[in-house]
């Protein structure tokens, strides 16, 4: 099946067009800055980039640029606009609603404007993109895959907050977890390369980047993970703090004279790396000053890492038995450090690494733990628009 996939943000359209029988990247692309002079991006057939300006207003002019460019004969993308088969769209929340994904209809459409409430930043723009391709290509079926799906099998001990159950009953106040998407692709790529059925598998999934988030799943089934409300929860991110005593936010606007508005930018856009490190929040950027002897950017790289043990240790502690720890995404993928830092000195807890196949995996997938090892230390990179792709034909099928 040919299946677009889509994922919208506030001012970009991100999209692949994927064969799923041999999991194959037609091509794909990305169109920025929508709503003025904007600039799109996307792949020819060779692999080579092309990039150029044009004017832009909104979602559905994107989408259309989008087609034309797969419909054009010079690129030899398609031959004609039925070999679309199905579009498959990222959503980021489906509240308690969605526990798969799903074929797209009014009632669907009026759930995902529902749980905007809870991911304003997110919801909408993935809305409007469904809304766009509805009238575009008003016949292709359409489906969405829920960034929260995943984590929907959360126990209730898991998901729930200690504060007065009224505000769950009332405004659904818990845990959903985020990277679903991303946590389930690798979980599936780790059950294939162990040789065992995902229902098999006790895994830590460790998705760091910009935005990380570790999920215990047992028997393939997520049972706890580390962003819980909002994707603001669990460990130290770029721009994110993660977890911190939330009592701080009160004393911080009263000295501050902070807004919630402010205190809501403090918290997600300047805290996390480049908040310790006062430089950056790419970590490779962070290594660089690191280097130099820069201190702050030391101690930023510390308190990732010290967040990623214990999410890892209390994780361990919940499943009991492991068959691997996995490392995805941007940081996960890339900084050999991160990982062997994350996991050294765990050989009492069945874990032992290999320093040197570790700095052989950078951006590759592979096995960096010792044969005598009984956890896997795993790279997986993730693929979240094939795993898009293929829930979309599941769907359908």
């Amino acid at each position: 099946m040919k299946v677009l996939v889509i994922n919208c943000g506030s001012s970009s359209l991100k999209y692949q067009f994927i064969q799923t029988e041999n999991e194959a990247v037609i091509t794909k692309g990305l169109i920025e800055k929508i709503g003025g002079d904007a600039e799109f991006t996307f792949c020819r057939k060779n692999g080579e980039k092309v990039k150029k300006n044009l004017s832009v207003k909104n979602h559905t002019e994107a989408l259309k640029e989008v087609i034309a460019n797969l419909g054009e004969k010079a690129n030899g993308f398609i031959n004609s606009l039925d070999e679309i088969e199905a579009i498959g769209h990222r959503v980021v929340h489906g509240g308690e609603e969605f526990y798969k994904s799903v074929l797209i209809n009014d009632q669907v459409i009026a759930s995902i404007e529902k749980f905007s409430e809870l991911a304003p930043l997110h919801n909408p723009p993935n809305l409007q993109g469904i809304l766009s391709c509805r009238e575009v290509l008003p016949n292709t079926k359409q489906v969405a895959v829920f960034d929260t799906a995943f984590h929907h099998s959360m126990p209730e001990k898991s998901f729930m907050y200690a504060l007065p159950y009224e505000y769950y009953e009332k405004y659904l106040v818990r845990r959903y977890g985020f990277h679903g998407t991303s946590h389930r692709y690798v979980a599936l790529k780790t059950a294939e390369f162990l040789g065992k059925k995902i229902e098999e598998c006790n895994l830590i999934t460790c998705h760091l980047g910009n935005g990380s988030s570790i999920t215990a799943i047992k028997n393939g089934k997520s049972i706890d993970t580390s962003m819980g409300f909002t994707p603001l929860e669990g460990i130290i991110m770029g721009t994110r703090c993660g977890s911190i005593d939330p009592a701080i936010i009160f004393f911080l606007m009263k000295k501050e004279n902070l807004s919630a508005k402010q205190m809501d930018d403090v918290l997600n856009k300047k805290s996390g790396l480049l908040g310790i490190s006062g430089i950056s929040n790419d970590l490779r950027e962070i290594d660089q000053a690191l280097d130099q002897g820069n201190k702050r950017a030391l101690l930023a790289k510390e308190l990732l890492i010290r967040s990623i043990r214990k999410h890892i240790g209390a994780y361990m502690v919940e499943l009991g038995r492991i068959d691997a720890i996995i490392f995805t995404a941007g940081i996960g993928e890339n900084e050999c450090s991160v990982r062997e830092k994350s996991l050294s000195g765990l050989e009492e807890f069945g874990i032992k690494i290999d320093p040197q196949k570790n700095e052989s995996l950078k951006g590759k997938p592979g096995d960096f733990s010792t044969p005598e090892s009984k956890i896997k230390a795993l790279v997986v990179p993730t693929n979240e628009e094939l795993m898009i792709a293929l829930e979309t034909q599941w769907v359908l099928h």
